[in-house]
């Protein structure tokens, strides 16, 4: 059995429970007694309340199962604590931690309910450590909540998400699924939501307009290590999330051309053989390698070398599409992977290249060769593969020191493969 008063412990309840609101009820629900802590919580005074039905201080959506407790009083012992919601005076709705005692008389018959309420949002200067902790928690890019188990707001700190409508006064009481903008269950982060009523505890990015956040969902117990909702913490990690693309980006591309470094290069080219092994659609490996950029270097300087580098970059860019990836492997080596591609469409890239550079309106005059596989015509292996187009630059570039730019091309484009 659970907790129960007789009348002289009710007033007791009323005198030392100062900063809890205290409100007695008979079992038709008309209001006996109300405590000053009620009168701040509510906004009623005394005068105003006695006498009047407590379902004054309900919300629709709560009266349904007060109206229940009244029928079946002794509800209120197995319902234990429990966060619920009550209106004030102004007809706002009011988040607060509940606790019901039956009220019984020296022969143990039923008279009311006692009902202690503590509110779960106001931030009262009553409690200076909430204070100062609310004050530093809206000054940092940090959002934290609690929700009901219908799953409703009953508290919000910190600045809110971006576009976010609505004064935060306005927040509390609303839905998960109004204050994110998502309307399925199964969207996330709804349905984090779900699970940490289950007891599931989830954490996983979440992108709101131009920011991300760092969401973190846990169960929300109350004393006896019961779930009665949600508690959710958002940490903005827009900013680190640049940072870490920008030290990826330093780390797998040549800070000269802006080209995928060596490394990244095979990294991809492994993965692209993975990826071709299950779909079974070919690929293409060139290999490109700068004519003469010694003699451009002794002639011109090395910073004349470096623009002859970038061109090269430039010109391999506008002729890749964007699922292809060109490199430069350090010196006047450089190579492009062409997904999904054959044979016809690499030699009409490569073609593509001689003539862009041959083209070019700057001095010096830039060429490359070229050397291309095909798999899996050509080669299974990635090292294979890449030893196959590496010869043929070699090839190639021996030719070239006795064609033009033009005769390369028809070489490039007639030679078996």
């Amino acid at each position: 059995m659970g907790p129960t008063f007789t009348r002289d412990s009710l007033l007791e309840a009323l005198l030392s429970n100062s900063e809890e609101a205290v409100v007695c009820f008979r079992l038709d629900g008309t209001i006996l007694h109300w405590n000053p802590a009620a009168e701040r919580l509510y906004g009623y005074s005394e005068t105003e309340i006695i006498g009047k039905h407590a379902s004054l201080l309900l919300p629709l959506d709560e009266l349904p199962a007060f109206l229940e407790l009244l029928q079946n009083p002794l509800l209120t012992e197995a319902r234990g604590s429990e966060t619920a919601w009550r209106k004030n005076k102004c007809d706002l709705r009011v988040p607060v931690q509940l606790r019901r005692f039956l009220v019984r008389a020296q022969d143990g018959e039923i008279h009311g309910i006692l009902e202690r309420a503590s509110s779960l949002s106001s931030p009262s200067a009553r409690f200076p450590v909430e204070s100062h902790l609310r004050l530093l928690v809206e000054q940092l890019p940090v959002v934290f909540w609690t929700t009901d188990q219908r799953l409703r707001l009953t508290s919000h700190w910190g600045p809110g998400f971006p576009h976010q409508r609505g004064a935060q006064s306005t927040i509390i009481g609303r839905r998960v699924h109004d204050y994110f903008r998502r309307s399925q269950a199964g969207q996330t982060p709804i349905k984090p939501h779900l699970d940490a009523l289950l007891g599931i505890s989830s954490r996983f990015e979440f992108r709101r307009r131009n920011r991300i956040f760092d969401l973190t969902l846990e169960p929300f117990r109350d004393g006896q290590n019961a779930i009665i909702g949600c508690l959710g913490l958002a940490i903005d990690i827009t900013e680190r999330k640049k940072s870490e693309e920008e030290i990826r980006y330093l780390a797998t591309h040549d800070g000269l051309t802006g080209l995928a470094t060596y490394r990244e290069f095979f990294d991809c080219l492994e993965r692209e053989f993975l990826r071709a092994a299950r779909t079974q659609r070919p690929f293409a490996l060139l290999l490109l390698d700068l004519d003469d950029l010694k003699g451009i270097n002794d002639r011109l300087g090395h910073l004349a070398g470096n623009r002859a580098l970038k061109r090269v970059a430039r010109v391999l860019k506008e002729n890749c599409r964007a699922s292809d990836l060109a490199a430069r492997f350090g010196g006047d080596e450089f190579a492009v992977l062409l997904i999904d591609s054959s044979a016809a469409m690499a030699e009409q890239v490569a073609a593509r290249v001689l003539v862009c550079l041959r083209q070019q309106p700057h001095p010096p005059s830039l060429s490359v060769s070229i050397g291309q596989a095909v798999y899996p015509q050509d080669a299974c292996s990635a090292q294979d593969l890449f030893e196959i187009a590496d010869k043929r630059l070699y090839q190639n570039k021996k030719s070239s020191r006795l064609q033009s730019p033009s005769q390369l091309v028809e070489s490039d484009l007639s030679r078996p493969r």
